[in-house]
């Protein structure tokens, strides 16, 4: 791990191995509810292609920090960047809710932990894909179905249950047709919240399998949220842990968790054991 500082800024960064521009930087990011602090001060970079893992507890503040980035809300403080073109040194909060709004869909992917947050439960899995297709501006039935199939096939959701809608499938088959939604744009970051909460093991590491390929062949960025360190270690290249909307501790995914250093890190660490 490196700590670089900002200002008044603790920046989570990887190692300098890596010889590129951060894909995403945040600095300062807070989300306030009234008087209650669900995020204070985080701040980290993300690298293209890499993976960041991002832990904690129920109440931690990490589910928070991917609606942020996802741009569902705004930030009570702190700068959200992306390198991108026509985005390059751009605070992303700063835009209006148009411009923000094409970010989202051109540039970012999202897989809930539920289901029901990210697709319309009584069209069918391939019209789900296809909504998001539609934004291109193509209108052709033959070809949104073409590509909508070439995007499940990519997440490797069964092609003969296409049609179907996803409140008849099962959790597993629902969250790959989120991921072939998420995808279907070809997104450079995707954010994955809790996206194995609920399922069983077999399944689990079927639908991790799915996303380190995507993350191998396609080269996208990822974030993902979670409680569980086992789909953490399988998945993350870097990972941060939080406690009561603060970073605690960040570095290497395997360093971390055989090593933790921050004593609610070895709490959380050994309680898994």
């Amino acid at each position: 791990m490196a700590i670089s500082s900002n200002g008044n800024h603790r920046v989570y960064t990887a190692p300098r191995l890596i010889q590129s521009k951060p894909l995403v930087q945040v600095r300062g990011l807070a989300r306030s509810y009234g008087k209650i602090a669900a995020v204070a001060d985080v701040s980290f970079d993300v690298y293209p292609a890499e993976i960041l893992g991002i832990v904690g507890e129920s109440g931690s503040g990490k589910s928070t920090v991917l609606r942020l980035l996802n741009l569902e809300e705004p930030a009570t403080a702190g700068t959200y960047s992306l390198d991108m073109p026509g985005y390059a040194g751009v605070d992303l909060f700063a835009l209006d809710r148009f411009a923000q709004r094409d970010v989202r869909i051109y540039n970012i992917g999202i897989v809930y932990q539920n289901p029901h947050l990210g697709l319309r439960m009584k069209y069918t899995s391939s019209g789900n894909v296809a909504e998001r297709l539609l934004i291109t501006g193509e209108r052709t039935f033959a070809t949104l179905r073409q590509a909508a199939k070439e995007s499940l096939e990519a997440s490797e959701f069964p092609i003969n249950r296409m049609d179907d809608q996803p409140n008849k499938l099962s959790g597993g088959m629902q969250q790959r047709v989120q991921l072939a939604k998420a995808i279907a744009l070809k997104p450079r970051l995707l954010l994955l919240d809790e996206p194995t909460t609920g399922l069983d093991v077999s399944v689990q590491a079927l639908v991790l399998d799915t996303l380190k390929r995507l993350q191998r062949e396609r080269q996208i960025t990822i974030i993902i949220v979670s409680h569980d360190l086992g789909v953490i270690r399988m998945l993350a290249d870097r990972v941060i842990v939080m406690r009561h909307g603060r970073v605690v501790e960040s570095g290497l995914t395997d360093q971390v968790l055989e090593d933790p250093q921050d004593a609610y890190t070895q709490q959380l660490v050994h309680a898994k054991l």
